[in-house]
């Protein structure tokens, strides 16, 4: 727990509880893993958290809630961003639901605050959130206990702020890859939350997220009645094309007689900047003058940090940065972490003398999990492959010269 942190999109860490499970390939260097093995290995809050491999400190899938810091936020008078369970993870398999309903009373009673909440477990998140209202005066009485003073008062502001997905919690899932993304993603959207929001760090390969982030409403032009219309909608006539838009009460679509060839073509383009406008030709917008709403509201990537850090590819990054440009969603860029490309291409970067080199193109590393780099269908001028091994501190964050620091609206 610091109020006050390095972490580039939040301005301090809050860890009522501590501990975790390794779960995808995100967590292979988790720093929270690590320090839980090394320097803190012998602190209350962490010992016996992690046990020692080869491979270095691992979860041992215990999870421990530390009391003495759950009214921490409480405190804190001055607003800020948190980040919640900053080394575990809120919906971890073996946290106590009475344990989360204690964190989610702090915050309902901390509405000057924003709180950050991030997991690998989407489909827990889902379950509890969707059962809040059931429990909302357990939360609230949790929140008094915690809170002191007059009870009945304390009692009844948490009450009130539960009825709905409270404003000042942002939901979030990390997707470091397309197949966490494909996972996680639509878990989290289906979600009562404020605000949701992705964490593709550390970045291990390609993500798309086009489809979760461009919506309208249209009327069906066969049956005339209204729907949301957004790029992950199913089609039940052709089985697995995520593209396939179809109308939700009578099943008009591109597969049935009337669309043409380019119809078809204009849904599978990239990028979808204009996507919208150039496939709504079988429906007609509702309300034209309102803006394409994304169902995502803030994206942070990465690359890796630490002794054993995994490239990342340019490409992915600029990849995220156009798809969240095209459909005006907020995007933090927050490192590069051990690996740039290009090195020396910026006036100002000091480099080791011999820094490592890795072309990520290359067949050998990893048991060929890169496979063929990266390469949009739009990006016409693609950069070198190259990146070298240069450490977080010099690294940087500028993403092709600029600094990336897009926040989604904070609510109270």
């Amino acid at each position: 727990m610091a109020d006050g942190t390095k972490i580039e999109w939040t301005d301090a860490t809050w860890n009522p509880i501590t501990g975790c499970a390794v779960v995808s390939p995100g967590c292979t260097n988790c720093y929270a893993m690590k320090l839980a093995g090394t320097r803190l290995k012998h602190h209350p809050s962490r010992e016996g958290l992690t046990k020692d491999t080869k491979a270095g400190p691992v979860w041992t899938g215990e999870v421990r809630l530390n009391r003495q810091w759950l009214d921490q936020p409480l405190r804190w008078t001055k607003p800020r961003m948190i980040f919640v369970c900053a080394h575990g993870d809120l919906f971890a398999e073996g946290v106590d639901q009475v344990w989360i309903d204690h964190v989610f009373a702090v915050m309902a009673l901390a509405p000057q605050h924003t709180f950050q909440v991030l997991t690998k477990r989407p489909e827990r998140m889902r379950e509890y959130m969707l059962g809040m209202s059931s429990r909302r005066g357990f939360i609230a009485g949790y929140g008094a206990l915690v809170r002191g003073g007059n009870l009945p008062d304390h009692y009844e502001t948490a009450y009130e702020a539960l009825a709905k997905p409270l404003p000042n919690v942002w939901l979030g899932v990390s997707v470091e890859d397309q197949k966490r993304a494909d996972e996680r993603i639509p878990i989290l959207l289906d979600t009562p939350a404020a605000v949701r929001w992705i964490s593709a760090e550390p970045l291990l390969g390609p993500v798309d997220i086009s489809r979760w982030v461009a919506t309208a409403e249209v009327a069906c032009k066969v049956c005339n009645r209204p729907f949301w219309l957004h790029n992950a909608d199913p089609c039940e006539h052709k089985e697995g094309d995520g593209w396939t838009l179809a109308c939700p009460h009578c099943g008009n679509c591109r597969c049935k007689p009337g669309w043409t060839e380019a119809d078809a073509r204009a849904i599978s383009m990239e990028p979808p900047t204009d996507w919208i406008d150039r496939v709504v030709g079988r429906f007609a917008k509702v309300h034209p003058t309102i803006p394409i709403a994304s169902m995502i509201d803030w994206v942070v990537a990465g690359g890796e940090s630490g002794p054993d850090a995994r490239p990342m590819h340019p490409d992915w990054a600029r990849s995220l940065r156009d798809q969240c440009a095209a459909a005006q969603v907020p995007f933090l860029f927050k490192q590069w972490g051990e690996w740039v490309p290009q090195v020396g291409a910026v006036d100002g970067w000091t480099i080791p003398d011999d820094p490592e080199i890795s072309r990520i193109d290359h067949r050998d590393w990893e048991e060929d999990r890169w496979g063929e780099p990266y390469r949009p269908m739009w990006c016409d001028d693609l950069e070198d492959d190259t990146v070298s091994r240069v450490g977080k501190r010099y690294a940087g964050r500028l993403l092709d010269g600029v600094e990336h620091n897009g926040f989604p609206e904070v609510r109270r």
